[in-house]
């Protein structure tokens, strides 16, 4: 697999949640599920290679392992995956736009 085909493959959806857009809207961060073995310097990459059509720049990347909730059903028990979610920031006023899409 080469380099740009496995930048196009570490972010795999945006995050949209209360906490996301609170973030979003004071910090200028956007909120991405990235994949388990993702390192910021692939996930700086890959953001401003899919939304490079809305000249998005980033500033930093903070990465959070989120452990997946240990759940029960009746007398069997499970757990959910764990996710690995990068909190992106934007440089100046830079804003992405998902109504527009990526590459």
């Amino acid at each position: 697999m080469s380099s740009q085909e496995r930048l196009l493959t570490v972010v795999l959806r945006p995050v949209i949640s209360e906490k996301a857009t609170m973030v979003a809207d004071k910090q200028k961060q956007v909120v991405f599920e990235v994949l388990r073995d993702a390192t910021k310097t692939e996930v700086k990459a890959a953001v401003e290679l899919l939304f490079k059509d809305q000249k998005v720049e980033v500033a930093s990347v903070n990465i959070v392992n989120q452990k997946g909730k240990a759940k029960r059903h009746g007398r069997f028990e499970g757990r959910r995956n764990h996710v690995k979610k990068a909190y992106v920031c934007l440089k100046g006023d830079t804003d992405i736009n998902f109504a527009e899409g990526a590459v």
